[in-house]
């Protein structure tokens, strides 16, 4: 995904680990993390893998700083695009070697990273392999290299995976022919597609994904049917695999978790940072624990550009990386669960001794709104007795027209509407700091850089002390809250997101529903709070379809 081009971030680097018992803790239980210098950039193990166990294995992912063509519209040989994407395989190849050190047992490299961006349809042809389709043909290009042409490419990926002993995933370009009597065929008799690539440890082509929702990416095509790829693994079964754009839709992203035993996904993507609900690790993370799954995510690294934000994530912790000043890239290892432990949690578990629980409680039971399909919906009727009189404004965020109110004072109960949504806010903090934060709803069809359906309820810091600031994009804060954010959202499509000072991914306390309410709870924050927000999907107003939600989402009480 590459949104509007943002400013560069103040913040030189954020990288580590963090659980829910928070960041400190995290890096105590798993002892010293070390980074060590290799060619081709830093490598950092999230926490050193301990001896292997039956319920865990070790996964690594690679945000990688690619050479990049210096004319992509240029047109160019065959000989002279493999001198290029050489390069980038060689950098490929000493992560594998390094990760393999480490006892990988699976790699994930990133969207675009072997042959770059912003090439036209006739100027990325050179940089095309051939893709056989793995379903007809079982193939070793390590061990086969003269089986088919023009897949110099796939046989060095093979090599690697061989060589490594590691099930390896990759992102190139691949072209197959077609014939006139084909009706979708293009009219240069190819399609060209933005392709992930699977090998086993031993080098054989384990299955292909072709990316459905492209981003702006004229030099490929939209494949005719949506792939939907599950592989198998001998170490932590099965895995899902799509591409960057892809996880704001339905389709293959969330229909691919309607099979319960997939717990894992491998995340190729070139992100473009856009605070404060897009950031990369900030979407990687709000999926892993929506899905209660493993998520293995490898972006791009180009800072001028706004590109960066790896991480291998759990539904109760992540191992990160986000750095928008070093120009090297950075290798991710960690050691996850092969059953990863769900957030989600319904109902109340700490109401009796919970009076913030309590207040919640009582809150919802004297809100005139809670039916999930309210449609007219009029904030001035709110108890006065709980609800905070501040004025309503409306400011720009993500290019969307939202409604907000200010958050005043340091403790209180805000509400604010739009359309069927209404967003509360229940919150503490011990000092007020001199920033301006807000409470933020929107419900409606974003229509900038792509067009789906949100809902969304967002506590966000503003960029300065005026109301029109709202929504721009900062990365440091000082605010420390306690709260809980909630809202009588129409999906079971939610994503939650915390990022506090410096680019910090922190895990709620507790999640779930409550009397057709979704509720995020969250309480000793590390550090200043940038962005806490509940952000829906209604997949069903893109198209008009209705899809059954997976099993691995609650769909509420009622």
């Amino acid at each position: 995904m590459r949104p509007a081009r943002q400013p560069a971030l103040p913040r030189r680097l954020t990288s580590g680990a963090m659980s829910g018992a928070g960041r400190q803790l995290a890096l105590l239980l798993c002892g010293w993390c070390m980074a060590a210098a290799v060619p081709g950039g830093p490598a950092e193990e999230g926490c050193p893998a301990e001896p292997h166990q039956a319920a865990r294995y070790v996964a690594a992912v690679y945000e990688h700083r690619s050479f990049l063509s210096p004319d992509p519209l240029a047109l160019t040989s065959r000989k002279q695009a493999l001198e290029l994407m050489n390069r980038n395989l060689d950098i490929y190849e000493q992560q594998v070697t390094t990760a393999a050190r480490k006892g990988a047992q699976i790699i994930v490299f990133p969207e675009d990273g072997i042959h770059g961006f912003n090439f036209t349809r006739t100027s990325i042809y050179p940089f095309l392999d051939f893709m056989p389709s793995p379903y007809s043909v079982r193939w070793n290009p390590c061990l086969e290299p003269h089986r088919f042409s023009d897949t110099e490419v796939l046989q060095r990926l093979s090599c690697m995976a061989r060589t490594g002993e590691m099930f390896l995933v990759a992102n190139l370009g691949t072209k197959q022919p077609c014939h006139s009597s084909d009706p979708g065929c293009p009219s240069d008799g190819r399609y060209q597609f933005n392709t992930n690539v699977v090998f086993s440890s031993n080098g054989t082509l384990v299955d292909r994904y072709r990316k459905h929702n492209l981003y702006f990416e004229a030099a490929f095509d939209t494949p005719l049917e949506v792939d939907h790829i599950i592989f198998d693994t001998p170490f932590a079964g099965k895995f899902g695999v799509f591409t960057c754009f892809d996880i704001l839709f339905f389709d293959p992203a969330v229909r691919l978790l309607r099979d319960s035993e997939v717990k894992h996904v491998v995340y190729p993507t070139a992100w473009m940072n856009q605070l404060p609900l897009l950031a990369a690790i900030q979407i990687q993370r709000a999926f892993a624990i929506a899905f209660g799954i493993n998520f293995l995510a490898a972006n791009i690294h180009h800072p001028s550009l706004g590109m960066t934000g790896s991480g291998i994530h759990t539904p109760l912790k992540s191992f990160w990386h986000h750095n928008m000043e070093s120009p090297e890239g950075h290798l991710i290892i960690a050691e996850v669960a092969k059953n990863p432990l769900g957030l989600i949690s319904t109902g109340n578990t700490t109401g009796k001794t919970d009076p913030s629980h309590r207040k919640f409680l009582e809150l919802l039971a004297g809100d005139p709104y809670s039916e999930k399909d309210a449609q007219d919906v009029h904030c001035d009727r709110a108890p006065k007795s709980t609800t905070n009189a501040s004025p309503t404004f409306n400011s720009e965020m993500m290019y969307d027209n939202f409604t907000l109110v200010p958050v005043l004072g340091r403790e209180g109960h805000l509400r604010v509407c739009a359309n069927g949504l209404c967003c509360h806010l229940l919150y503490q903090r011990p000092t007020v700091s001199q920033e301006l934060y807000a409470l933020g709803v929107f419900d409606g069809l974003h229509t900038v850089h792509g067009t789906y359906y949100v809902q969304v309820c967002a506590l966000v810091k503003c960029g300065g002390l005026s109301f029109d600031t709202c929504g721009q994009e900062i990365t440091e804060a000082t605010g420390m809250f306690e709260f809980r954010l909630w809202g009588n959202f129409s999906t079971p499509y939610i994503f939650p997101m915390l990022l506090t000072s410096g680019m910090t991914l922190e895990t709620p306390d507790q999640l779930g529903w409550e009397s057709d309410h979704y509720f995020l709870k969250k309480r000793g924050l590390s550090s200043g709070l940038v962005t806490a927000a509940l952000y829906g999907r209604l997949y069903e107003k893109d198209s008009g379809l209705w899809e059954t939600p997976p099993p691995h989402i609650h769909t509420g009480t009622g």
